[in-house]
């Protein structure tokens, strides 16, 4: 996979993150998953989230890890 190719996915990673947040806030997702919402905030404006963030959204969420880091699936 080309360099560009990984930044274009990376960018739409927040999308997805909002995606799955859907009609709730940060807050209410955040204290579901056990995070802080601050934490939410900043993977929604593009920080990279934490690993364990991503897989305990994606169990909790029923998403997959390939939707949610590669838009795929």
């Amino acid at each position: 996979m080309a360099p560009s190719e990984v930044k274009s996915l990376v960018k739409q990673l927040p999308v997805r993150l909002a995606k799955v947040r859907g009609g709730r806030s940060q807050r209410q997702f955040a204290r579901e998953l056990g995070v802080f919402q601050q934490n939410v905030n900043r993977y929604e404006a593009g920080t990279t989230p934490h690993p364990n963030f991503l897989l305990t959204l994606a169990l909790r969420e029923k998403v997959s890890l390939d939707w949610l880091l590669l838009g795929k699936g």
